[in-house]
């Protein structure tokens, strides 16, 4: 087949690369001038399955108003809020119910596993060298933290994942560089988690895509899409149509405004995460691999020389505003954690991504019921843990095959879309 994908980010490269694999020919078209520009920049690099979790669960709603108090929150609305934003608030609301959120929880877990599993296979087969380290540290400052994670840690003996829950002393030995004038209780270590550089990868599975075929037109954006009588995309400024025995769209919060059009309303919304990186000063108080701390729900990941700080869940305001409350966060929970890990003289990158979220917390993967056109979108902040799963299995499906894991869940009758 021709197939078209629309959007290189480590989704659509991924899909791109595992098409190709089974014999398409597959063009990527991508508005900005690489790959994994956007979400895929900088992000925290935690592949932890047992952690993926949907944003919509019980409590939640208590947990944000209480944060709109709080200095440090890990969760911040921001004004103005616009009609789109404040809908899909009400969906995500009506998503936070036990029942729903476990059966959410158990399909983005599922899928998790398997795109771990992946991850794993493909580095390997493609000998792809990026920057990853093993091992995953959630630190608990209090009692209280430690009560609150009881609930998830039942879950992850559920999912057989795969974890120990630890002291202090024990946390400051897996991680020495622990600040020692930092009182916590202790952690919960996932010993097969790990922490890697989600655009490195994304860069070079670009080059094996390319060696397999792969075409990528950069700087190339899809203005508008048709579905019959064949899928069919417009380029910004061209008037040529260009068709194709399909078009998977993977370009993040502009894949709703392509579909739109076509009758396929998708709820989705920027939830902006946060980071800064660092040159590492010293490597002896650098993270050995990766730690969140539960309070603020910020990662501390040490990638290569470099260590990286993400975070915050940020939905509203203005876009491309870099807000000096949340980077305070940032470099208030590195200070608490590892005092003396980053050069902050020379050369620090401070992030804000915007990250396509569903109200509900899983991804689409899947035909879209429109003629020829499939989906690959609203993996939310969990698009690195999910991309390699994701993409085998939409392959599998194009294929006309049964993908290796059940997706149910994941599919656009899902989210109640009229088409």
């Amino acid at each position: 087949m021709n197939i078209a994908i629309v959007g290189a980010g480590v989704i659509g490269v991924t899909t791109a690369y595992e098409l190709a694999s089974d014999g398409h020919r597959v063009t990527v078209f991508e508005r900005h001038g690489s790959v994994a520009e956007e979400t895929s920049f900088a992000n925290a690099g935690v592949v932890a399955p047992g952690y993926v979790t949907p944003w919509a669960a019980p409590g939640m709603p208590g947990k944000v108003l209480g944060y709109l108090l709080r200095r440090h929150a890990p969760v911040k609305l921001r004004w103005p809020l616009s009609a789109a934003e404040i809908g899909w608030g009400w969906r995500w609301w009506r998503a936070c119910d036990a029942q729903t959120y476990a059966r959410n929880r158990a399909h983005m877990q599922r899928l998790a596993l398997y795109s771990r599993e992946r991850l794993h296979r493909l580095s390997a087969e493609e000998h792809l060298e990026y920057e990853r380290s093993e091992g995953y540290m959630v630190l608990l400052r209090s009692e209280r933290d430690r009560a609150l994670a009881q609930p998830g840690l039942q879950l992850l003996r559920d999912a057989g994942i795969r974890f120990v829950e630890v002291d202090a002393a024990q946390a400051r030995r897996i991680e020495p560089a622990l600040n020692p004038d930092t009182d916590f209780v202790g952690a919960i270590h996932l010993p097969d988690d790990e922490v890697g550089n989600c655009r490195q990868f994304t860069v070079l599975l670009r080059e094996r895509a390319r060696a397999l075929g792969v075409t990528f037109v950069f700087d190339a954006t899809v203005a508008r899409l048709a579905a019959a009588p064949e899928p069919t995309l417009w380029l910004a400024g061209q008037e040529t149509a260009q068709r194709f025995d399909a078009v998977v769209v993977c370009a993040g919060l502009h894949s709703a405004a392509l579909l739109r059009p076509l009758g396929l309303r998708l709820p989705l919304a920027a939830v902006h995460g946060y980071s800064v990186s660092a040159r590492i000063r010293e490597p002896l108080n650098a993270p050995r691999s990766a730690v969140m701390d539960e309070r603020f729900k910020v990662a501390i990941s040490r990638l290569g020389q470099r260590v990286r700080v993400a975070g915050s869940a940020e939905l509203g305001g203005a876009p491309g505003a870099l807000r000096d409350d949340t980077l305070r966060t940032l470099y208030k929970v590195l200070q608490d954690w590892f005092p003396g890990a980053a050069d902050f003289a020379n050369g620090v990158q401070e992030w804000k991504g915007a990250r396509p979220m569903l109200p509900d917390g899983p991804p689409l993967i899947g035909p879209s019921g429109l003629p020829g056109i499939w989906l690959n979108l609203g993996h939310g902040s969990s698009g690195w843990a999910l991309s390699c799963g994701s993409a085998r299995a939409l392959a599998d499906r194009i294929a006309g095959r049964t993908p290796e894991i059940d997706l149910e869940g994941l599919g656009v009758e899902r989210i109640g879309v009229r088409i």
